[in-house]
């Protein structure tokens, strides 16, 4: 059994304008001693999904099962979960200043998770959190413990609230953005820390990131999001080198590559915006901005499905295809050609396209990515290259426990964390 099974959750809030749909129909699964990345967008609901795992969306309109080593989180009593939290299961907020204290100094902030679960005392307290703080790279650590949050910098408050979710050695890590605001020598010493802790303990990670080099170097599964859904779920290596949904390749696409960087090279952006929460299009809702839209598109939202050529979990939510797997040429010709297949003269589709000044016909997403843009930005020398072996709907109800940790949120125009 997964040490961490989500099925089918759902989240909404209420505002001014309308209902939200933040997350919709999200379901995996993630065993001991593995990573699952997910990645998409801002405001595509990653944040929020997590947080509410947790207990920390107050207010929000939950439905769906979240089954933590046999346990529904999401119907738990809230002081067993205020238990977990912290102790077996470590969050790293995407914005550390909002989630540490003002008013108390860094070291206090860490020895009380240490006294509140484990009833440490304050000697033994105060010198765990000084050697957390040298684990993750905060310098003169004995003084520094002493300091307060707005006497760090931006880097070194992130190292903090890294130190304080790995202080219990969880079973379960979610990071929110953890290397955001790190230089490249100590993203490399974090993440080593998460893997050590990993292969200490066997605690599972669960990371959400827009860096795709972090995900190359630390994930074994990737699940990417958008709109609030799951769109595609894969092997780590898959989604570099076979990836389906047409997202995920203008993801990739987006990636500035060390090969690519030559005189006339440019990247390839995915045109317009992700759509709103409060009233999402009809269909796939990727199709107002995706280069291979039909007509099915336009009214039939397709569900995750396996792909007969992929790898054992790979999973697309797209009508194109199955074949059409990779950024190779072979794979852009059977995407153009089943797209101008079922797209009528005059139909929703090729009117969707004029009027995005395309004439009709999709923008290429570009050749294979070469080598170079799938290495990861740190933690190793090179490029992803070895094989890699991947590990009804009930009456929603309100989650009013904990805090939000200044991250998430929603507003007038439907975004979310």
């Amino acid at each position: 059994m997964a040490l961490l099974e989500v099925d089918d959750l759902r989240v909404d809030f209420s505002t001014e304008d309308g209902l939200l749909h933040a997350v919709q129909g999200l379901s995996f699964s993630l065993d001991a001693g593995s990573t699952l990345a997910i990645v998409g967008e801002s405001g595509s609901g990653k944040s929020v999904a997590t947080q509410t795992m947790v207990g920390l969306t107050r207010g929000a309109q939950v439905t769906g099962r979240a089954v933590f080593d046999g346990e529904d989180l999401l119907t738990m009593a809230a002081e067993r979960l205020r238990r977990l939290r912290g102790d077996a299961i470590g969050f790293v907020f995407q914005d550390p200043l909002t989630s540490l204290h003002p008013q108390y100094k860094i070291g206090w902030q860490i020895e009380e998770v240490l006294q509140a679960h484990r009833h440490i005392a304050n000697g033994p307290a105060r010198g765990k959190a000084i050697d957390l703080l040298t684990q993750v790279g905060i310098p003169q650590p004995d003084r520094r413990v002493d300091d307060y949050p707005h006497q760090f910098s931006g880097g070194m408050r992130q190292r903090a609230m890294i130190a304080m979710a790995l202080a219990l050695d969880p079973r379960l890590l979610i990071a929110d953005e953890p290397t955001t605001a790190l230089d490249v020598t100590v993203q490399a010493q974090v993440l080593d820390l998460m893997r050590r802790l990993q292969s200490q303990h066997g605690s599972a990670l669960l990371i959400i990131t827009h860096d795709l080099g972090v995900v190359a170097d630390l994930a074994d599964d990737v699940l990417v999001m958008y709109a609030g859904r799951a769109v595609e779920v894969a092997d780590r290596r898959s989604l570099y080198y076979r990836q389906h949904h047409p997202y995920t390749v203008g993801l990739l696409g987006s990636v500035p590559s060390a090969a690519g960087t030559g005189r006339g090279s440019r990247l390839v952006p995915i045109q317009g915006s992700p759509p709103s929460l409060l009233r999402l299009p009809p269909g796939c809702p990727f199709h107002p901005r995706c280069p291979y839209v039909m007509d099915v598109c336009t009214t039939d939202r397709p569900e995750l499905q396996p792909i007969a050529g992929g790898a054992s979990g790979h999973r697309s939510a797209c009508h194109l295809p199955e074949d059409a797997l990779g950024r190779g040429p072979d794979a852009e010709r059977l995407r153009v050609e089943a797209a101008g297949a079922h797209r009528a003269v005059g139909g929703p589709a090729e009117r969707l396209l004029a009027g995005r000044g395309e004439g009709g016909e999709p923008t290429p997403v570009g050749g294979p990515p070469p080598a170079a843009a799938l290495a990861p930005t740190v933690g190793t020398a090179g490029p992803v290259t070895a094989e890699v072996e991947a590990p009804s709907r009930p009456a929603a109800r309100r989650v009013g426990t904990g805090r939000t940790g200044g991250t998430g949120g929603t507003g007038g125009t439907g975004g979310t964390g």
